[in-house]
C-alpha cells in the first residue's frame, strides 16, 4: 500500500487551507473596518508599502495614487467628505479566497455632495495578504460614472 503524500505536498489544497484562512481573516477585518472609516484600524491591516492600483481620475478628488499604509487607509474616509453619507450604498456579491489572494465583487452607489449627481456601478477588488497584512489593493470600478457625477 502506498502512502498518500498530497496532504504534505506544497501547493496542494491542504497546504493552502491555513494560508487561505489567514487571508480570509484579514480581508474580513478590512471589510468590517472600511465602512466604519476606522483609519487607525485600517492602517494596521496594510503593509508599509502597498501595490495599489486604481485608475487615476483627475475629476474625482478622492482618487489619486497611494502606496503607504496610512495613505491607503485614508481612502476609506475621504469619499465621505465629498459624498452624501445617507446616499452611500455598497453591496457585496461574491467573496473568493485562494491562498494569499482574495477577490471581492459588488456594487457601489452614491451622490457627490458638490454637484448633487449620483453614481453607481459594479466593482471588483483584488487583495493580496502576506504575513497578516494587505500588500496588494487593486480596485476596478465604474470610474466613468463617478467622474461624471463629480463634474459640475
Amino acid at each position: 500500500m502506498t502512502a498518500d503524500r498530497t496532504a504534505d505536498t506544497p501547493g496542494t489544497a491542504t497546504d493552502r487551507a491555513p494560508v487561505a484562512e489567514a487571508t480570509r481573516a484579514v480581508v474580513q477585518q478590512f471589510l468590517a473596518a472600511r465602512p466604519a472609516g476606522g483609519t487607525g484600524r485600517l492602517t494596521g491591516l496594510f503593509a508599509d508599502e502597498v501595490d495599489r492600483q486604481l485608475a487615476e481620475n483627475p475629476a474625482v478628488p478622492w482618487i489619486r495614487p497611494r502606496h503607504a499604509a496610512a495613505e491607503c487607509a485614508a481612502q476609506a474616509e475621504e469619499p465621505a467628505a465629498h459624498t452624501v453619507p445617507e446616499d452611500a450604498r455598497a453591496s457585496l456579491d461574491a467573496y473568493l479566497v485562494d491562498g494569499t489572494d482574495a477577490v471581492v465583487t459588488g456594487h457601489v452607489a452614491g451622490t457627490v455632495r458638490a454637484t448633487g449627481k449620483t453614481f453607481e456601478g459594479p466593482f471588483a477588488l483584488r487583495l493580496t495578504v502576506e504575513n497578516g497584512r494587505i500588500t496588494r489593493h487593486h480596485l476596478y470600478e465604474n470610474s466613468l460614472s463617478i467622474a461624471e457625477a463629480c463634474r459640475p
